[in-house]
């Protein structure tokens, strides 16, 4: 009597929110992607969860480790629209948003919009475009809609920016704001892949031939399913003692020696979105200590500025978000 009572208090905790489809849809995204990326897992859950968290992810890494590939072939797996824009020293900010024509038929001016109004956006070498075409993409990326001559633009949902930036090539390029960089959901440093990853490249890369890549994908998520699963995430459970816990290590970072600048709320509350999305992933309803320590470099690390100091020491934001996780008590 007593096991099935248990076995029916597992089976209501089990349905408290489902999460079949949701797993199934993530599954197929990472099966899709595996046909032409090797490795690369990390990035690869991380842009999975900022498009459940509906946030905009920067990724970072030098020339040729697939960042500009893995943006647009995750967008495939999307049946939504899809725009890629190449930032130069020279854009300028109607250059991405678009412009007004007058046209001679109506005598009226029209305004053409411009590549930013899609659904996925690809923005590569994003460090490239001076500050006036950075500022343009704030109001978009923030509030999802552009004003422009006096009337407001709504961005279509799902709206996600993913960007890339070259970490070693510094000429003919211009450091982001913070006020830019606090938009970003995640920073994501994509390494070198090892040696047996390397191999399998290669040797992938050999049995296509001359297969373009573009068409071995296939779209598995509609832009309604994309607001279904977005919805879903926002049912996951989150502990008040695991809240407190996020709180405590944000508050850290505004008081910690090492650095300059600490993290904002809007930090705060991007773990709290990104916890839970990584926790359905794992097909859980409720984040755990794991799910915030694995999110909390990504979204930390780029949104605080360490002292001089400490700076000239050597020591990275990376290692200073770790410390600050270690030094805080885990809830139990």
């Amino acid at each position: 009597m007593e096991e099935k009572e248990q076995q029916g208090d597992s089976l209501q905790f089990d349905s408290r929110v489902d999460l079949t489809k949701l797993q199934e849809a993530v599954a197929q995204i990472k099966s899709e992607l595996g046909k032409v990326i090797i490795g690369q897992q990390n990035m690869i859950e991380l842009l999975i969860v900022s498009i459940l968290s509906n946030g905009h992810s920067l990724i970072e890494g030098v020339p040729g480790v697939a960042k500009t590939v893995t943006a647009k072939l995750l967008a495939k797996t999307m049946n939504v629209d899809f725009s890629r824009i190449q930032f130069t020293p020279d854009l300028m900010p109607s250059d991405i948003l678009g412009t007004s024509i007058f046209n001679v038929k109506t005598s009226e001016f029209e305004f053409k919009k411009g590549p930013l109004f899609s659904n996925i956006i690809l923005i590569d070498e994003i460090n490239r475009a001076p500050a006036k075409t950075q500022a343009a993409l704030f109001e978009a990326m923030e509030e999802r809609q552009i004003t422009i001559d006096g009337t407001q633009y709504d961005m279509e949902p799902p709206f996600l920016v993913f960007a890339t930036q070259n970490p070693v090539e510094q000429e003919g390029t211009y450091r982001l704001p913070e006020a830019q960089l606090d938009r970003f959901l995640f920073k994501i440093n994509v390494h070198y892949p090892t040696l047996e990853e390397e191999v399998e490249i290669l040797e992938r890369k050999h049995e296509q031939k001359n297969a373009q890549i573009e068409k071995l994908i296939t779209s598995v998520l509609s832009a309604k399913q994309i607001a279904e699963y977005q919805n879903t995430i926002k049912e996951i459970i989150a502990e008040k003692n695991l809240i407190k816990y996020i709180a405590a290590i944000v508050d850290n970072t505004r008081a910690n020696a090492n650095l300059f600048l600490g993290a904002s709320p809007r930090a705060s509350i991007a773990i709290m979105d990104a916890s839970k999305a990584l926790a359905a992933i794992n097909g859980r309803d409720f984040i755990t200590p794991d799910d915030i320590k694995k999110v909390a470099t990504p979204i930390l690390a780029h949104r605080i500025i360490l002292t001089p100091e400490r700076e000239m020491e050597g020591l990275t934001a990376e290692q200073v978000v770790k410390q600050i996780i270690e030094s805080i008590e885990v809830p139990r």
